[in-house]
């Protein structure tokens, strides 16, 4: 099992900055990719952007050029730099873990937390 905490949500003005984190604790060394993905109300979750344990990031066109995530593999830890925030990031954020190829089948799930951009 993988425990995943997030932090870092809040009330910020559109064109503001937040910094996301997720720690990751338990069987860590059986996950690989780590990212993360929100839900705004009445919509479907979206992957925002994710990242492998060597580095490999991916992200949603949506917030390219916008958000950069970073992972410390030390310290379990996956951070969400949200620049330039919009209207639109308003959403829960959720931290995802996907297994490694050993562990194809795992994925685990942050409780979420809460990110409001007003207008």
């Amino acid at each position: 099992q993988v425990q995943l905490v997030e932090s870092g949500g809040g009330l910020v003005q559109a064109g503001e900055s937040l910094t996301l984190s997720c720690a990751a604790s338990g069987s860590t060394y059986d996950i690989n990719t780590i990212g993360w993905h929100r839900q705004a109300p009445g919509k479907q979750r979206e992957l925002v952007a994710e990242i492998s344990t060597g580095g490999s990031a991916n992200y949603a066109n949506s917030v390219k050029g916008r958000f950069t995530i970073t992972r410390d593999n030390g310290r379990n830890k996956v951070y969400l730099q949200m620049n330039r925030l919009k209207f639109e990031d308003t959403a829960v954020y959720y931290c995802n873990a996907k297994g490694n190829l050993f562990n194809p089948s795992l994925e685990f799930w942050g409780q979420g937390t809460q990110v409001t951009v007003s207008s």
